[in-house]
């Protein structure tokens, strides 16, 4: 069995596999060690011939805040720094890879079923974009917050939720940086259904992976296949894009002000600089 630091990699049957946040404490935080064990997670699932079907998950109240600022500061915050075109490029490299970490489930050749409670922000939103079937409880609340803290979103949201949830819809989180809530994503389109607590989430989402799994697997991955196809191509771009974009303009007095202003608990005041 996979041993990793952030997450726990579980069984469920024959052919189901579990990916389970597991910082419930920080409220599953997005530390740099998370992004990288969700690469690792996914590619033993890529490599397993058994595994059919994917459930991802977390432990504790919330789905995941997102990125975990602390902790990704201190391993990576150099690379947000000023500095010419070696700076640059090794910057636009840190983004790629978090790209294809954050990226798993969509690359997997495995359908994969989020279950969603809580808060779900950021790279939360960015992670279960690239996922399969996405369903929530009640109590979920989603957010594509990067332009609160002075980002612009890399990680895949603004890619893959056009084609989930349509273009003025992602414009709307995307440019508001706005709070919404489970009924809201269910119209959207950003959850297939609303379960009522924690539990029945997890049952359901279980049901639907089992569902999958059982079918027959060529079948089933040749279908995520012939979809991802139709929009890979895309994507690609726009991720890479997005990463070009972001080596040159993240690092900037705004992005000091973000950071400084969520450390003294206050509201950053922006400049355009």
């Amino acid at each position: 069995m996979l041993e990793l630091k952030t997450l726990k990699f579980e069984r469920h049957g024959d052919h189901v596999v579990e990916v389970v946040l597991n910082r419930p404490a920080k409220g599953n935080a997005m530390s740099p060690q998370l992004f990288r064990d969700l690469a690792e997670a996914f590619e033993a699932i890529e490599a397993d011939e058994s595994a059919r079907a994917v459930v991802l998950r977390a432990e504790g109240r919330n789905f995941t805040y997102g990125l975990d600022l602390v902790e990704s500061m201190a391993e990576l915050g150099p690379h947000f720094q000023g500095g010419l075109a070696g700076k640059r490029k090794a910057l636009r490299a840190v983004v790629k890879r978090l790209q294809h970490q954050t990226g798993g489930p969509s690359w997997c050749s495995k359908p994969v079923v989020a279950a969603v409670q809580g808060w779900c922000i950021g790279g939360g939103l960015d992670l279960i974009s690239a996922c399969d079937i996405r369903l929530c409880t009640a109590d979920a609340r989603f957010s594509l917050r990067e332009a609160r803290i002075g980002i612009v979103a890399d990680l895949g949201s603004l890619q893959r939720l056009p084609t989930i949830i349509g273009d003025a819809a992602t414009r709307e989180l995307a440019l508001t940086a706005k709070d919404i809530d489970a009924q809201r994503a269910v119209r959207m389109g950003l959850v297939s259904d609303i379960l009522e607590d924690h539990e029945a989430l997890v049952a359901r989402a279980r049901q639907e992976a089992q569902t999958i799994a059982e079918l027959s697997p060529l079948v089933v991955q040749g279908v995520k296949h012939i979809l991802n196809a139709q929009q890979d191509q895309a994507i690609e771009r726009g991720l890479d894009y997005v990463a070009t974009w972001n080596s040159a303009f993240l690092a900037s007095e705004d992005l000091g002000e973000a950071m400084a202003a969520f450390f003294e608990k206050r509201t950053p005041e922006y400049k355009g600089r």
